[in-house]
């Protein structure tokens, strides 16, 4: 869940003109592949849907970035990761997908309920009963993880 620097400034320029020019978009997350000149793509959300429009919207206000880096910009899908407290907030009562940097009481990849998020971490409901408290810094990568059956076809 860290970014390098680099990542932040890409992220902060973003979100100053998402901010700006589209106030109900969200950025959901950076990637950044090759560096300099490289690839950034940015995932967007957006309460209302994320449509091939919107993403072209984005990329056209992103000039700047885009004089910079080849850019992309997509919704975040299904499978939304999880990055910011905010994130995993809006994400309690749904299974989830989490792996750690450093494994946690044996293990580094979780999948369970997430039961509760605040300022420090997340509570994972796990099989047969247990649970994991996890501390943010720890968590590598996480996602919610979308179920047809329980989801009802459709997603946040």
């Amino acid at each position: 869940m860290r970014l390098t620097r680099e990542q932040q400034q890409i992220e902060g320029e973003v979100e100053a003109v998402l901010a700006a020019r589209f106030p109900e978009v969200e950025l959901v997350d950076v990637e950044l592949c090759g560096g300099r000149q490289g690839t950034v793509t940015l995932y967007i959300y957006r309460p209302s849907g994320v449509d091939h429009a919107l993403c072209a919207a984005v990329t056209h206000a992103l000039d700047a970035l885009r004089d910079r880096y080849a850019l992309e910009v997509s919704s975040p899908g299904l499978d939304r990761p999880l990055r910011r407290p905010a994130h995993f907030a809006a994400a309690v009562g749904r299974h989830v997908a989490v792996k750690t940097a450093a494994p946690h009481d044996g293990r580094s990849n979780f999948r369970g309920r997430l039961a509760a998020a605040d300022a420090r971490g997340i509570v994972l409901e796990l099989e047969q009963q247990r649970r994991a408290a996890l501390p943010y810094e720890g968590i590598a990568s996480a996602h919610v993880i979308y179920s047809f059956d329980v989801d009802g076809g459709h997603h946040e």
